[in-house]
């Protein structure tokens, strides 16, 4: 009998949340976009400050070279 090994699509991936840099608390993710290159933009928001942080996606075929 053989076993089938399955392997998560991308989008159900963990996107990591960064640490807010006003008060320390986890952000949440509030926004995919287009970003200016290849990279989506994330923007995360901090619930407890309000404090709006954005980034670039990583490129998961770049980073598994």
């Amino acid at each position: 009998m053989s076993e089938v090994y399955a392997r998560p699509e991308p989008s159900l991936i963990p996107i990591p949340r960064p640490l807010c840099p006003m008060c320390q608390r986890r952000m949440t993710l509030i926004r995919i976009g287009l970003g200016c290159s290849d990279p989506d933009m994330r923007v995360f928001e901090c619930s407890n400050c309000g404090q709006v942080y954005g980034r670039p996606a990583d490129d998961p075929i770049k980073s598994a070279r």
